[in-house]
């Protein structure tokens, strides 16, 4: 009797419960309210199984988007772009091209190039460039760069700073030998513009000419020595290098057993350059009677690119750059890449004609460099090195830099001049390439070549306009009938500073 009670009890509470909340839902809906229309909607709509699953898979699809970046890449620029079409073109302009002051962009004009930076939908500048028509002003060779840092502004500093600095410094050097002048004939006194003799007081003019005619007469007892070369001290050196890698490395296939943690610093395929490289003087890279650029310029990334993963690490910056240098000596035109910032020439023709192919972690050949050092690549929005860096070389970048997942060695491509007969180079960061192919930027220069700045600041902006949300740094270079003429009283070089 008792049990039967209990289940009785039992039975008629959950009756009562349920009566209760069928009239509450039923009831809700039947008052005349602005609440119970809207539970009405939402009751005999919302809550629909078919609607229910749609709104599952697009929160789902959202949460993906936003976890691999795309709303940073592109597709919210050209969102808001779209939205904001309405607005007057001037206004656009008119916050771009602010002052100086309000570091929104930056532009250089010169005789023959002209660049531009703006800062576009990024928090702030991490894009650094340099101009400069004619080193120390008397040279005849031409220097334009520019470096898209990555995770702040470090390394785009660094390089800007440290990396043109050791290269205008054996481009003097090299060139004065070259020309027959003693080497140290110019100096670079650390990011300051170049020292004349012509600007020196009387006493050291007088000092400088004995140490002239010292110099002459031993550079024609030198002449008489036919042991002395140039080439051969070089060769010899670099062999000594390379006995002295066979050395260590057979040192750390012995002490490698012995380690009993991943302390030892030692230089094998999977660790990364734990060895300086080796800086040669600037007679190495003369051949022939000309200057060598291509190798040049690959010592020097090499070398400054080791001295900013040093550094990096002693502060734990993991900040990288990219780097996009152009030389221009007579005819020669020599280009040299590290990343995804990119060259464009503009052929007699009206073609483009590209100077330098982007460093990319899906590329057959980098992907198989990844997979060799143990590392992946993975999609997150765009093709990623370890699924972070989106370019596969750079400078920087310690922590994929010690694996060598991530390599700072540069491709040199040279290019005779008179064979193309140019009619401008467009060297630019992948803050325009986001939104340009080679042969639209082609065409729009062209079509503002003449005007003020030869269209580096409308090609920066119209990439702003079609929604690139990066830093957008642009350098246009022109030629007068293919070819690229400058004057010695051209001003020293131009760096982005903030």
């Amino acid at each position: 009797m008792e049990d039967e009670l209990e289940d009785k009890v039992l039975y008629q509470t959950y009756v009562s419960n349920m009566k209760l909340m069928s009239k509450f839902a039923v009831g809700l809906s039947s008052l005349n309210s602005p609440v119970a229309y809207v539970w009405k909607l939402f009751r005999y709509y919302l809550l629909r199984p078919e609607v229910v699953f749609c709104g599952i898979v697009i929160f789902i699809f959202l949460l993906y988007l936003q976890a691999v970046d795309i709303w940073t890449r592109g597709l919210l620029g050209r969102i808001q772009a779209t939205l904001g079409y309405s607005r007057s073109r001037a206004s656009k302009l008119k916050l771009l091209d602010s002052s100086a002051g309000d570091h929104q962009s930056w532009e250089v004009t010169k005789e023959q190039s002209s660049a531009y930076a703006v800062l576009g939908r990024r928090p702030r500048m991490e894009d650094r460039f340099v101009i400069d028509e004619n080193i120390n002003s008397n040279t005849g060779i031409s220097f334009f760069a520019i470096f898209d840092g990555h995770g702040g502004e470090f390394a785009a500093d660094f390089a800007k700073d440290i990396l043109v600095d050791n290269l205008y410094k054996k481009i003097i050097e090299s060139t004065n030998i070259v020309k027959g002048n003693s080497p140290s004939a110019s100096t670079y006194e650390g990011g300051s513009p170049y020292v004349n003799r012509k600007n020196q007081p009387e006493e050291t003019k007088l000092e400088n000419k004995e140490n002239e005619s010292n110099t002459a007469l031993a550079r024609r007892r030198e002449s008489f020595k036919k042991s002395y070369s140039t080439a051969e001290d070089c060769a010899a050196s670099k062999n000594a290098t390379k006995e002295t890698d066979v050395f260590t490395s057979k040192l750390n296939a012995l002490i490698r057993p012995l380690a009993k943690d991943n302390m030892l610093n030692v230089n094998n395929n999977n660790g990364g350059n734990v060895k300086a490289p080796q800086i040669f003087d600037a007679k190495c890279y003369i051949e022939n009677g000309k200057i060598n650029f291509g190798k040049m310029i690959t010592d020097e990334v090499l070398s400054a690119d080791f001295k900013l993963v040093e550094t990096a690490k002693k502060t734990t910056n993991v900040a990288g750059t990219t780097a996009l240098i152009a030389i221009i000596h007579g005819t020669k035109l020599i280009v040299a890449n590290v990343g995804d910032s990119r060259g464009v020439m503009c052929d007699a023709k009206g073609n483009a004609i590209p100077l330098s192919f982007d460093h990319k972690p899906q590329q057959v050949r980098e992907r198989k460099r990844i997979h060799d050092a143990g590392g992946f690549i993975a999609f997150r929005g765009v093709w990623r090195v370890a699924g972070i860096l989106a370019t596969s070389r750079a400078l920087g970048d310690y922590p994929l830099k010690d694996k060598n997942l991530v390599i700072a060695d540069p491709d040199i491509l040279t290019f005779e001049l008179l064979d193309h007969k140019p009619i401008f180079i467009i060297l630019a960061s992948d803050g325009l390439w986001d939104t340009f192919t080679n042969e639209e930027a082609v065409t729009f220069v062209k079509d503002h070549i003449n005007e003020t700045g030869f269209g580096a600041k409308n090609l920066a902006l119209e990439a702003y306009h079609r929604g690139s949300v990066d830093n957008i740094t642009v350098i246009i270079i022109t030629f007068k009938n293919g070819i690229y003429r400058i004057s010695s009283s051209t001003s020293n070089s131009d760096n982005l500073t903030k």
